[in-house]
């Protein structure tokens, strides 16, 4: 029976996705090209171009791939302010570290220059994430933890905007309290009168 096209084209992709994420473990994003994922994934590098539009395409679709193991929601414990607190230092963690810090620079340096790549970050890197959070504070809405009258959206981009704007200009260090600090300032400016967060530690 000869071999099905579609099963053979999809362990070529799944093959260049994880050789796309082995080569991002083992070395910096500017010294991976095209080429070695080709050649770590047993593929001819045409295989690459007729799938995807260059390198920066080919480690989104494996950092979405690699990030839809999990459901992408934030776990709810009942304390919008505890669960946000976790979620933003793990974020502020991913940040902070060399390397996973080195890749996200190197894709939004060429998401500046594509806008097409750009709008694939936004919408399948970003959009999940900050999608959760708005559904997180949605649910502290319903139970009286966030004010009924507040952009949701906009409080979204304080708990996020502050964290881009130190790691892209680099204006301070990414901490635990830098993250507690940022989720305490959005909340006090959307809890309501007489309800206090807890603080965690």
């Amino acid at each position: 029976m000869p071999a099905d096209p579609a099963r053979r084209n999809d362990r070529a992709r799944r093959a260049i996705l994880a050789a796309a994420l082995e080569l991002l473990a083992e070395t910096s994003y500017p010294e991976l090209t095209v080429e070695r994922i080709a050649a770590r994934a047993g593929v001819g590098k045409q295989t690459i171009y007729r799938w995807w539009r260059g390198k920066g395409a080919v480690i989104l679709d494996a950092l979405v791939e690699a990030g839809s193991a999990g459901d992408g929601s934030v776990p709810d414990t009942g304390d919008v302010a505890a669960d946000l607190r976790a979620l933003i230092r793990a974020t502020v963690a991913e940040f902070a570290d060399p390397r996973l810090s080195a890749t996200t620079r190197a894709i939004t340096i060429e998401t500046l220059a594509d806008e097409t790549l750009a709008e694939q970050v936004r919408d399948r890197l970003l959009r999940p994430q900050l999608d959760a959070v708005r559904s997180r504070l949605e649910a502290g809405r319903r139970v009286g933890q966030v004010r009924p009258d507040v952009d949701l959206d906009q409080v979204v981009e304080l708990l996020f905007g502050p964290i881009y704007h130190r790691w892209l200009l680099r204006t301070g260090p990414l901490t635990e309290a830098y993250a507690d600090g940022v989720v305490d300032l959005a909340l006090a400016a959307v809890t309501p009168v007489g309800v206090a967060g807890r603080r965690s530690t």
